[in-house]
């Protein structure tokens, strides 16, 4: 699919990933709805991006109701590009219950109920794209990850599923597996520092893997360096073992993670 002349909504936006994925699509002509919490930093990088005709919608996906508000108000987008996510890193017992809604709402039932209400527009134009943002933690378990996990595992699961549903009906389906990344995400809020030899990827590879994955309709793309993701396959067919090996050494590093982005939540 060509995103030239083609309008995508983004939400996170504002975020490091955010802005890395909308300068990659304005890059191929995209018009872009950009989408986040944020007014003026959302006004900032609408301007700041090449091409014309870019808009803003401020949103706080974790209220009720608020994502097909935002889809409504974006005007049937041709691709939704569901990048909006709450860390949700730490112990289970140390989030309340509204914590615990808010983390389910964004990073998993607002793609949801988005894609639900876009494809079946999607499928009567025969074209459109839907890519969700997961996580490796969407592929393997990690110590003091249960409930972002439980939202990128699910989030991966009915990205997949969704694709087999709309093959053949001109309408894409796409979901991106970010490994450890070094200038955004868990690893930039927290302050934490990723675990020695595994390497990290960047923003940017995130936003090519984005535009990739729209332009050739691909399934999957992973963006971790190769370590990562052998380490990510070990971990998918033998968790147990992985779990055990990566030991007191993993949990050190979820629970600076967890600490560093608990006033995220």
């Amino acid at each position: 699919m060509r995103l030239e002349g083609k309008t995508v909504l983004l939400t996170g936006a504002t975020g490091g990933l955010g802005r890395a994925i909308a300068g990659g699509l304005a890059e191929r002509g995209a018009q872009l709805v950009l989408s986040s919490r944020k007014p003026e930093e959302l006004q900032q990088l609408a301007d700041s991006l090449p091409g014309k005709g870019h808009r803003t919608a401020v949103s706080d996906l974790a209220e009720d109701g608020a994502a097909l508000g935002l889809l409504k108000e974006a005007d049937n987008p041709d691709v939704l590009v569901a990048n909006a996510g709450l860390p949700a890193s730490g112990r289970l017992d140390g989030f309340s219950q509204e914590e615990i809604g808010r983390a389910l709402r964004v990073n998993l039932e607002s793609p949801l109920r988005m894609a639900r209400e876009l494809f079946p527009t999607l499928v009567a134009r025969g074209e459109g794209h839907l890519v969700f943002i997961s996580s490796i933690s969407g592929k393997v378990s990690t110590p003091r990850a249960s409930l972002y996990a439980a939202t990128k595992f699910g989030l991966r699961g009915f990205a997949l599923c969704l694709r087999d549903d709309l093959r053949g009906t001109g309408v894409g389906v796409s979901v991106i597996t970010p490994g450890a990344i070094a200038e955004a995400g868990m690893f930039a809020d927290s302050k934490a520092k990723p675990p020695p030899g595994l390497g990290t990827g960047s923003p940017d590879q995130v936003a090519r893997a984005v535009v990739t994955a729209i332009e050739r309709n691909r399934g999957e793309i992973s963006v971790a360096p190769l370590r990562q993701r052998f380490l990510g396959r070990v971990g998918m067919n033998v968790p147990e073992l992985a779990g055990r090996v990566a030991g007191g050494a993993a949990a050190r590093v979820a629970d600076e993670i967890a600490s560093g982005q608990s006033d995220k939540r």
